[in-house]
């Protein structure tokens, strides 16, 4: 309580002779460098690093602070501000008629010694005496970078208004002696301003060669210039490698070595679908979906489109061997045609004969809506029209069957006639069926076209909507088929002059082949090349039917025309003859 007695005593004495005098009432024995002038700017620099430790008894007044270290740079900065104000004086444009004074205190970096500084600078050096307002003897200050310091400062200077050196130097602009422009920017600070050293070693000595310069313009304009033929490397002329790796190229991406520096890595080449187009890249860029990586990694390219075309060698060969196809059915309707009056053709049921040469040009043809690009038309058209051609095929081949049986069971007691009537129920009552589940098909969910993205193209097919749908219509043929096969297999051993049985037999077998094989082949083919395992075995089954059962009839009728009696197609031929 005493010593806070105290203080109260001695802050009511500071005030009342702040009130009516200016009176000095001590000196704290501060070391400064001074030069009087008419206007004095004060300077604070930690020109020593380090204040020694003052045991402060509060009973008596403490000794002077005594301070150790030397900062080089603090020093330079007082030399620096003594140049300047020397040379300020010395150049009468500048300042005419007034000379300018310093007083440079050394702060010890320490917040109480830069304290102990201000009120030094703020005191009248000679200790006189006035009765009006108190004016600092300092019209302005450089000081302390610290921010402990600064506080400090800015604590005691604030009260005067005693302003800072940066707030007055914005407007400041001059030539100096070395006929450079000294200028300030908006903010009072010294624009940046750099020389370009080399540390050049020359006879055994290092030399600092200045080999370009930054600067800043007034106009706030910044010019880098760099005299490269003046600089000197450990190695000569030649620019050493900064780094431990090359760049790495288009095409490829920068891999981490494990356990060395950041700068040393792999270049590993960018994976299919992804590129780089700059060198140095971290990581390589996906390409979008339509597109692919070319062979450089370098850029992305259209992915190529996967279709089965009339233009391409596959397309060009099926076009053809169904055309081939669709122009012997025509023949061979056109042979029996011409020779529709003769015992052989009479004997073959001449209408279901045309009917079934009629759905077999229709198979020929249904390979050609399989070929080009696909649409939501040609989607649905390929595979109804397969299948319903198909079974109208099956349907005529399994009438002649029918046919051949009761023919030679028509003299038998109670035998059922199989006339006109009923080859044409049978015909389009199982045509109809199948009918009745493409509709089915195309009504719930019929195929349509899609792409298919497999890495460098894109395989435009048909999807049959439902897979459920497409092996019903195969499995409806195949039962078909199945049926004609019985039952001509039972008739095999009828006369063998009339014995088409044995031919039908054939056929079917050649049918069920194709189509069982076909199966395991459509579901591996890839591609376009599904489409073309699809067109050969409608080919192949279609060829099997017209061969065996048109093909020895045409051969007769066109080479051996005197086979072609009713005593020959009747079977009533000896042995011999034949």
């Amino acid at each position: 309580m005493i010593m806070f007695g105290h203080g109260i005593h001695i802050c009511l004495i500071l005030w009342l002779h702040s009130c009516f005098a200016c009176n000095l009432l001590g000196d704290f024995g501060m070391p400064s460098s001074t030069e009087d002038g008419d206007i004095v700017v004060g300077g604070i620099f930690p020109v020593s690093n380090k204040q020694n430790h003052l045991s402060a008894s509060f009973e008596k007044e403490p000794p002077d602070a005594t301070c150790n270290g030397f900062d080089m740079r603090a020093f330079r900065w007082t030399q620096v501000m003594i140049f300047a104000i020397n040379e300020i004086n010395s150049d009468s444009t500048l300042l005419p008629n007034i000379s300018l004074g310093y007083r440079i205190f050394d702060s010890c970096a320490s917040p109480t010694n830069t304290l102990r500084a201000a009120l030094t600078l703020l005191s009248d050096p000679n200790g006189d005496n006035s009765t009006v307002q108190c004016q600092p003897p300092v019209s302005a200050l450089i000081a302390e970078s610290g921010s402990s310091q600064s506080m400090a400062l800015a604590g005691t200077f604030g009260p005067f208004n005693l302003p800072m050196v940066t707030s007055q130097l914005r407007q400041v602009k001059f030539v100096d002696e070395f006929g450079e422009t000294v200028f300030f920017d908006k903010n009072g600070d010294l624009p940046p301003s750099y020389d370009i050293i080399n540390w050049q070693l020359r006879q055994g000595e290092v030399q600092h060669v200045t080999v370009g310069y930054f600067s800043t313009s007034a106009e706030a304009a910044y010019e880098l210039v760099i005299r490269e033929d003046d600089i000197r490397w450990s190695t000569g002329r030649v620019v050493p490698q900064a780094v431990c790796s090359e760049l790495c190229p288009t095409g490829t991406r920068r891999a981490p070595i494990k356990g060395r520096p950041s700068c040393c890595f792999d270049c590993v080449p960018c994976a299919d679908g992804t590129i780089t187009n700059q060198t140095g890249a971290l990581d390589c860029t996906p390409c979008p979906e339509e597109y692919w990586s070319n062979e450089e990694r370098s850029r992305c390219i259209l992915k190529y489109i996967e279709v089965l075309s009339f233009t391409e060698t596959l397309g060009i060969i099926l076009m053809a061997v169904s055309l081939v196809g669709a122009s012997l059915t025509l023949s061979t309707a056109a042979v029996f045609l011409l020779f529709r009056h003769t015992p052989l053709v009479r004997a073959n049921n001449a209408e279901l004969s045309a009917l079934l040469l009629f759905s077999l040009f229709l198979c020929f043809l249904c390979p050609l809506t399989f070929i080009a690009q696909p649409t939501a038309w040609s989607c649905m058209l390929r595979h109804t029209a397969f299948a319903v051609t198909f079974a109208l095929c099956i349907s005529c081949v399994l009438g002649k069957t029918l046919v051949v049986i009761t023919a030679f069971r028509a003299t038998l007691p109670g035998a059922t006639k199989f006339g006109p009537v009923q080859q044409r129920v049978i015909v389009y009552s199982c045509t109809v069926v199948q009918v009745f589940i493409c509709i089915l098909w195309l009504t719930i969910t019929p195929p349509y076209p899609q792409k298919r993205h497999n890495n460098r193209k894109i395989i435009v097919e048909c999807n049959t909507g439902s897979d459920t749908a497409f092996y019903a219509v195969l499995g409806y043929i195949g039962f078909l088929a199945g049926i004609c096969l019985v039952l001509a297999f039972l008739a095999r051993k009828l006369p063998d002059n009339f014995n088409e049985a044995k031919f039908i037999t054939f056929s079917m077998l050649v049918f069920c082949a194709v189509w069982i094989t076909f199966i395991p082949a459509y579901v591996s083919s890839p591609g376009k090349y599904t489409v073309a395992v699809e067109i050969f075995a409608i080919l192949s089954s279609a060829f099997g039917l017209l061969v065996c059962i048109f093909a020895p009839k045409c051969y007769i009728i066109i080479f051996h025309s005197e086979k072609n009696t009713r005593q020959h197609v009747m079977g009533k031929v000896p042995k011999t003859a034949l």
